[in-house]
């Protein structure tokens, strides 16, 4: 602008300078203007160029420091390329300033007129990928949702990008966006950030590491003690009465642990630590039900020492998985977002979603989903666990499947694909965490990608000599579970869609119960009006041998609260059942029954049939015998076999005008 304004200057000195009657400009005074602004059009030319060249040497990088300097921190910084190929040269450089010089007059036209400036030229001037991937960041963050779901879409299915532009995301993406992440299907880990340096260790005299089972004991310490529901007041105890001991191991002597805790006297050389380390996580999983308590949790740093934990018990799933679980109450609680993500967790749930264990990636993805506000609108109390969709997705979902187990079965393992065959002990329940397939979530999911499978989890104990949590006996009973699992079952949005049950064995007393209830309250009226459908595996309608027997002498006097409850024509199953069928007609309900045939293996010395026939006939819907036993009945062993491809059909017919 300076240049042309003094051109024409110069014109109009010229141009008054001679008489008055000349009206046309000689070639000599062209001569001289063209002197004049050629020589400032080169001379600026030349200082342009100067500067350019002077600023390119200033941004040439030692690399060996800036490799040091990427080990001591998260910033990543560009090294220049020396090859003469990817050398630009000044033209390059010449048109990047005039992007910045164009970029910046239509930004202030945009604020003066008051429009709305278009980002894509906020990053006119650089690199096509590195424009995508700042672009994509900006998005990311904006306030339309779709918009922002998108972007995060697109961030996690680019897997051409080089290490520091996954370094620049990890630094520069805000809380939500990693969480997005980290709930999308095969994403890439360099998305996200270490968890960052934990604090040092404690140490005793001498020198000494601080034992960390007394860390944990001191966070139990710290935790509430009165006026606490009687399992937390039980578990917190145990753990207390166990690292107590170990202390005064340490001090000399011998110890030994009794009642509901190891069975036997070790010396100094063999205290288990892990297993202490996993009494006090039991009871803080209790505490964690509680959202006051979890806030005492992350003040006392709880976050950070049940990390150091997980780093140090990588050997052990049952410690790992029982920090998760933790670690997904937590999450309930919308206040403790900010602090679960700084203390770095998600990039290990992220990792713990891809493992090929279904317990360890179904609990990760429940803490994600808790910790996903997002897009996931219901929140997952403990025990109640997604299947399918665990990562976010595009598809819709039309419906719900809820998958309810039975007498010592548990969410994942009851579900499993069928391998060998088992005995009904305790004993034998625990060493099933490494099964092949849970088929809910591999082979329906595939055939149904629309629906959401919900599978839930409670305790239950064939004898009350070892109980996890031996107080009030009511609390184990079908109505007490019923209350409790109606709560967390609405908190997860069940009823808001249609709505499938299958249940085994015990299980489906309890979803009778559930149904019976929810019909009697009429915030839980959606669960009764969406259902289309149950399947009942061997559900003992009217009773089971089971009670009838001695199992084994360690439960000859003291047959659980549960037991009990499927005495043969026992009244309240009775009644039960009379309620649930009464009400059952009138919503014509599809039901569809699978009874046992072959006995089962009731420890190591008895076998019966623990559903007989009779007793696994409901009197409405199908009733279907399979030459399988108890525990296999809900345990297909192939995709095709008739077990899994009649339930199969079952839901997609209940659910045919939603699938």
């Amino acid at each position: 602008m300076s240049v042309a304004a003094y051109c024409v200057f110069c014109y109009r000195k010229i141009g008054t300078s001679g008489p008055a009657t000349k009206t046309h400009l000689p070639w000599n005074d062209i001569r001289k203007i063209a002197k004049v602004t050629g020589s400032l059009i080169l001379g600026g030319f030349v200082f342009i160029t100067y500067e350019v060249l002077s600023l390119n040497k200033l941004l040439q990088i030692d690399t060996q420091a800036l490799h040091q300097e990427k080990l001591k921190s998260y910033v990543y910084v560009r090294t220049a390329s020396l090859r003469p190929s990817e050398y630009q040269g000044i033209t390059y450089k010449a048109r990047k300033e005039i992007h910045k010089a164009v970029r910046k007059i239509l930004e202030t036209e945009a604020k003066i007129f008051r429009r709305p400036f278009n980002e894509q030229f906020s990053t006119f001037d650089g690199e096509d990928h590195e424009c995508a991937l700042w672009l994509l960041l900006k998005r990311s963050q904006s306030e339309d949702k779709a918009v922002r779901l998108q972007a995060v879409q697109d961030l996690a299915s680019n897997s051409h990008w080089h290490d520091y532009q996954y370094g620049t995301v990890a630094q520069t993406c805000d809380q939500r966006t990693a969480i997005g992440l980290a709930r999308s299907k095969d994403v890439d880990l360099r998305f996200f950030l270490p968890p960052p340096p934990l604090p040092k260790i404690k140490t005793v005299s001498k020198g000494k590491d601080y034992p960390i089972e007394d860390e944990l004991r001191l966070l139990l310490v710290s935790l509430p003690q009165t006026g606490l529901d009687p399992c937390v007041q039980y578990f917190t105890s145990l753990a207390l009465r166990e690292s107590s001991q170990t202390l005064a191991a340490q001090r000399g002597g011998l110890w030994c642990f009794g009642g509901n805790g190891l069975p036997y006297c070790e010396t100094l050389s063999k205290i288990p630590s892990e297993t202490v380390e996993l009494f006090c996580l039991q009871a803080l999983v209790q505490h964690s039900k509680m959202s006051s308590h979890c806030d005492k949790i992350e003040a006392k740093g709880g976050l950070q020492l049940l990390q150091r934990i997980y780093q140090l018990r990588k050997d052990s799933a049952k410690i790992q998985r029982n920090i998760i679980r933790i670690i997904g109450n937590m999450a309930l609680d919308e206040r403790l977002h900010s602090s679960i993500v700084r203390a770095g967790w998600v990039s290990i749930l992220a990792e713990v979603m891809k493992s090929p264990h279904v317990i360890q990636s179904s609990h990760a993805s429940r803490a994600l989903a808790n910790l996903d506000r997002d897009t996931v609108k219901e929140k997952y109390p403990d025990g109640v666990y997604v299947l399918h969709p665990q990562y976010r997705s595009s598809q819709p979902i039309r419906a719900d499947i809820l998958f309810i187990h039975g007498l010592l079965g548990a969410a994942f393992k009851t579900w499993r694909q069928q391998d060998i065959d088992r005995h009904l002990d305790k004993k034998a329940s625990e060493k099933e965490e490494d099964y092949i397939q849970c088929w809910p979530k591999t082979w329906l999911a595939s055939d149904c990608p629309s629906l959401r499978i919900i599978s839930v989890e409670y305790d239950t104990h064939l004898s009350d000599w070892k109980a996890k949590c031996p107080v009030e006996a009511h609390r184990k009973s079908i109505a007490f579970r019923s209350s409790e699992l109606l709560d967390k079952l609405k908190a997860a949005g069940i009823g808001d869609r249609p709505l499938v049950w299958v249940s085994h064995s015990m299980g489906g007393l309890l979803v009778k119960k559930m149904l019976v209830d929810a019909s009697k309250n009429p915030e839980m009226d959606k669960i009764v009006n969406n259902t289309r459908g149950i399947v009942f595996y061997s559900v003992p309608h009217h009773g089971s041998q089971l009670a009838e027997y001695s199992i084994n002498a360690r439960y000859l006097l003291f047959p659980s609260v549960e037991v009990k409850e499927l005495s043969k024509d026992s009244p309240a199953l009775k009644e039960l059942n009379d309620d649930f069928l009464s009400f059952a007609k009138d919503k014509k309900f599809s039901v569809l029954s699978f009874a046992e045939t072959l006995p089962t293996h009731i420890g190591s010395m008895i076998k019966l049939h623990v559903v007989p026939v009779e007793s696994a006939d409901l009197g409405i819907g199908d009733l279907i015998p399979v030459d399988v036993n108890h525990l296999n009945i809900c345990k297909p062993k192939k995709k095709d076999a008739f077990l899994y491809q009649r339930t199969l059909k079952f839901i997609q017919d209940v659910l045919a005008q939603e699938l």
